[in-house]
């Protein structure tokens, strides 16, 4: 049953009078139940709580916390059709995509849970005293990592159960020992508020210090602001939009002792299609990239949002069918009025700059909050021209570059801001002629892709997420896999310890 109540510890807690509502877009009207915006009190209480049992739960053994995760995951699944339904209520979402998410989600935390069940992710190295050597005795020097401290994660809106309360983020840093304090995204308020009801069952099972994970709601940024300022807030996970990326790297970066901020932003994630793929199999690349681009109504970061072409014999052809295939697919709901809103405006400032062509747009009346999608062309050197044309425009949307050749390719390639991903579309027979291409997108993307989409990102160590700025705020890490647990966590070496005081992964 939700409440509208936060769970400071594994306490409900509703010490405010300020409530607000989540949104049903398909209803186009507010959800019924009032949630409480979490107080001053209630914030520091978290925090509080969580600085407490960070003393404990770093020390607490890999596979303890493993079984905390499994126990998180267990508890998902036993929420059945409530979380279902709570779901699609709040994003518009379908019920396939809320099973599958869930699914996701559940993956990620027993992935976490096999990852911390020993001592390996640690990479423990140990280098052994040389008393003897000469001119310089060297000492015995051992390294490891421990975590940071309690971590603030930011729900967010396009993956209420995949990046939000239970999500990567949180099973990362729970996974690395570290606390977690979860700010809810207001419009999925009741989905993150069983998600959290199923992590404080977890805790209460198998037995975590009760501050070891709070969930605090909040409508606007109070509440978010006065989290990432905390003194004893070590670190901070956020997945959205730059803006809101940017205000939270710059809030932490002016606290009196900075912490990380690991955001990942925006991204039009660039698409380069030859122009012998088009001779060859433009009618195919037309439908996977139609399907691609309306996926989830757009509402992915790694939307393929750019596609870049060099003029030849099938080119408009291709871009007309993209736009046909496109516009002909069903129009879906956007998660909120906020993010329809972003997107039309965004959309009609792309198309309104100069040289921008529309090529297809849905045009026929659809439901509030349903987005028509939109398809526009551009030349190389007016794109290049005009830095407002690059900007991401989250939905159902793609821009599609003519260069008039592969110079005019690489200059815009080079000129893009950092992306999470970049794909190359080609014929086997090209590839000794795509190397300068593929050096291009190296330095601008975070993940290559070959004959595919970007849409969709694999749970598996090899995954990086994350790019140069502002695709995320650090590239040197990743937001999905689970290699995303090194953001929590820090190196320390131990010179010339007795083996009695040193961590027991070290002994």
């Amino acid at each position: 049953m939700i409440t509208g109540k936060n769970y400071i510890g594994n306490t409900l807690s509703a010490r405010g009078n300020a409530t607000f509502h989540s949104f049903n877009p398909k209803l186009n009207t507010p959800t019924e139940v009032p949630f409480f915006e979490a107080t001053d009190e209630e914030i520091n209480e978290a925090v509080d709580l969580a600085w407490e049992a960070f003393t404990v739960y770093r020390k607490i053994p890999g596979t303890q916390r493993a079984a905390f995760l499994n126990a998180i995951a267990d508890e998902i699944l036993a929420l059945g059709q409530e979380l279902i339904d709570m779901y699609m209520a709040e994003s518009g979402l379908p019920e396939g995509r809320a099973i599958g998410e869930r699914g996701r989600t559940i993956f990620q935390l027993r992935s976490f849970a096999e990852l911390v069940s020993n001592e390996d992710w640690r990479n423990n190295t140990f280098d052994e005293a040389i008393p003897d050597r000469q001119p310089v005795p060297k000492p015995d020097l051992r390294k490891t990592l421990i975590p940071l401290g309690p971590v603030v994660v930011f729900a967010v809106s396009n993956f209420p159960l995949a990046y939000s309360t239970a999500g990567g983020d949180t099973a990362s840093a729970l996974a690395a020992g570290c606390p977690v304090i979860v700010k809810a995204h207001a419009m999925h308020s009741g989905t993150s508020e069983l998600m959290a009801s199923a992590v404080v069952k977890a805790i209460e099972k198998t037995g975590m210090p009760a501050g070891v994970f709070s969930h605090i709601m909040g409508y606007g940024h109070a509440v978010g602001t006065a989290l990432v300022k905390h003194p004893k807030v070590k670190a901070v996970g956020f997945t959205g939009s730059i803006s809101g990326g940017r205000a939270i790297f710059d809030l932490a970066s002016r606290r009196d002792e900075p912490i990380p901020v690991f955001a990942e932003m925006g991204s039009i994630n660039p698409v380069v299609i030859t122009s012998k793929a088009l001779v060859s199999r433009a009618e195919a690349i037309a439908q996977t990239y139609a399907n691609s681009i309306t996926l989830g109504t757009g509402q992915f970061c790694t939307n393929p949002g750019l596609i870049l072409t060099v003029d030849g014999p099938k080119t408009e052809a291709f871009i007309n069918d993209l736009a046909e295939r496109t516009i002909a697919i069903e129009a879906q709901c956007m998660l909120h009025p906020d993010i329809k809103k972003g997107f039309m405006e965004n959309g009609a400032r792309v198309v309104a700059q100069e040289g921008v062509q529309v090529v297809g747009r849905k045009e026929n009346d659809l439901e509030p909050n349903y987005a028509p999608s939109l398809i526009a062309t551009v030349s190389g050197s007016d794109f290049l021209n005009n830095p407002e044309i690059s900007q991401e425009v989250f939905g159902p949307f793609s821009l599609v570059v003519r260069c008039k050749d592969k110079t005019e390719l690489l200059e815009v390639i080079a000129n893009l801001e950092g992306q999470l991903t970049g794909t190359i579309i080609a014929e086997e027979e090209e590839y000794q002629d795509l190397c300068d291409v593929v050096d291009a997108l190296e330095n601008r993307v975070g993940r290559l892709i070959f004959n595919g989409v970007p849409t969709g990102v694999e749970v598996c160590p090899a995954m990086q997420h994350g790019g140069p700025y502002p695709a995320s705020t650090d590239s040197r890490f990743t937001a999905v896999g689970t290699q995303s647990i090194a953001r929590w966590v820090r190196p320390i070496c131990y010179q010339s310890f007795p083996k009695e005081l040193l961590p027991k992964a070290l002994q």
